[in-house]
Parts: C-alpha cells; structure tokens; sequence
C-alpha cells in the first residue's frame, strides 16, 4: 500500500498540538524525531526529553487530501513549521532495490543501476543511483512511470525543467537520453545534494544540471524556454502549481505529470484543460502519469 508522509519542522512547545492534529487528520502513525542533530542525554525520572529542533511526521493514506488535512493545522504554527508533503517510497520495492541491488529497464534504452554495480548491458543509456538521498530511485510506480514516458520521448537537444526534482533520477534520465540542460527545483535543500551528486555521478558538467529551490529560480531567464516540463509530486501541488509550471514550456512544449491516483486524474485534466489538453499515458498499481502539449 502507497502511503503520505507529512513533515513538520518544530519546537518542543508545539509538538503536542501538532502530533494531536495529525491524528484528528487521519494519520495513522506519528514520530517524532532530531531535526538538528543534536544528542538527548539520559532524561531524569519523569521527564520525556525532545529535541530543539523537532521533525514530526504523520503518515497519510496515499488518497488522502493534503491540502483539506493542512487547512485543519492553526495557520500560524504551519507557517513556522517547514511543512513537506511527499509519496513515501513502497517499502517492498525499496528493500528488492537495496537488498538484491537488481538495476531495472525502462522502456528499450534505459537503464537504472545502482553505482556500484556494472550495468547489465554497457551499450544502453545506464543511469548510475545511489538511492535514498532524496525520493526517487524508480522503483515507486510513478517514479517509474516517467521514466518509461522519457525514454520514449526525442529528448535531443531538448531543454527540460524537473520540478520537485528529488534524487534527480528524472533530470538526469533527461540529460542521459539527449537533453542539452535540465533545471532541477525542489523546495527541499538536501534533494538539490542528492540531484548535483547523482548528476556527477553520470558523469554531466554541472551546468548542464543547475539546481535552485523555488524562490532562487531565475523567472525571466526561464520564461518559456523548456521543451520538456517534468513534475512528479502531488496532485494538490500539482493544480497549486499550475502557472508556474507552465510558465517554463515552450509553445508546443511537452508536460509530463504524476505523483497522482488514477481516480485523481479526470480533476487535474479538467484544471489543466483550457489551456493544455492532458491525457493518462501510462498506470501502475493505481498511480498515473499524464502528457500534454501546450496549445
């Protein structure tokens, strides 16, 4: 089963509050773990020690509305806690990936291996990934799902933005199958890491991957410069971000989106639909991917 993982940055003051708010939202676990790396010592009787900078997360079923679960937090607690919502990595497919360290095909040319492994067939487009940086190893179905639909696009010379980047699998999937440059944005700093290593990893300059978080991006530079526009995050994002996502594409430029359920689709197509016209391309486990070109 597909899970949401919701995450709050906080202080031990609104811990309580906030942990009591996710269960009234439907999540069925909380933890609560050290956001600052910062060691608890052995509490006296009575006490139950928290860290200074606290991370909570809940854990949502995968049709759960994030956006209602948010507008349920006070707005004021949400706003200082650094809030991320993202799919939670299938734990089966994870440990197959880690354990049994199989590299995977995705459509006729491409290749995911793991970084230390000689990939299977040295004549392919191979993908070198450390997984578990950031979301993303291809082994969650929407993950995969782009990849396929990449691999089957003509790509050459294409310029492409990854919105939501993560481990940068996708970005670099672009750049590895013909892409002249690829933006990765994320709202998270450690997956800009993980997207700049796994990009040297393969062996690309780093300006053909320049990495920003969504405020640092360059509006006027990037106005309608993509070819390709790759989001694979949420459907509430997903309508949200709407405008800025097509503010990238080109006239005729191609969007590829998922993160999304099947029984979520007709409501994104029909956001999109008076100015591009989307279509589900592929499913898998009851995640889509959708494709469309601007009109």
């Amino acid at each position: 089963m597909a899970w949401l993982q919701l995450s709050l940055d906080t202080n031990p003051d609104h811990v309580a509050t906030l942990e009591e708010q996710m269960l009234a939202t439907g999540a069925v676990a909380v933890t609560m773990g050290d956001n600052a790396d910062q060691p608890v010592l052995e509490p006296a009787v009575g006490e139950t020690p928290l860290w200074d900078q606290t991370r909570l997360t809940g854990l949502y079923p995968a049709d759960a509305d994030m956006d209602e679960v948010l507008q349920a937090f006070p707005a004021q607690l949400l706003q200082q806690a650094n809030q991320r919502v993202e799919i939670l990595e299938d734990k089966d497919w994870e440990r197959e990936w880690m354990v049994h360290y199989q590299p995977m095909q995705f459509g006729r040319r491409l290749w995911v291996c793991p970084s230390w492994l000689e990939p299977p067939d040295p004549d392919a487009v191979n993908l070198l990934l450390d997984p578990g940086l950031a979301f993303g190893t291809g082994t969650h179905p929407t993950t995969a799902l782009c990849l396929r639909e990449l691999d089957g696009m003509q790509l050459h010379d294409q310029t492409v933005v990854d919105y939501g980047c993560g481990s940068g699998i996708l970005a670099v999937a672009a750049l590895k199958l013909g892409a002249s440059q690829v933006l990765g944005v994320d709202n998270d700093p450690q997956a800009l890491v993980a997207t700049r290593d796994n990009g040297l990893r393969n062996g690309l300059p780093a300006q053909r991957l320049p990495v920003a978080l969504p405020g640092q991006v360059e509006q006027q530079e990037w106005t309608e410069r993509a070819g390709v526009v790759i989001a694979n995050i949420l459907a509430g994002p997903l309508i949200d971000l709407s405008d800025t996502l097509l503010h990238f594409l080109q006239p005729n430029g191609t969007l590829l989106l998922s993160g999304l359920l099947l029984s979520q689709a007709d409501t994104l197509c029909a956001h999109y639909a008076d100015r591009i016209t989307m279509q589900v391309v592929g499913e898998r486990d009851g995640w889509v991917c959708l494709r469309g070109n601007l009109h």
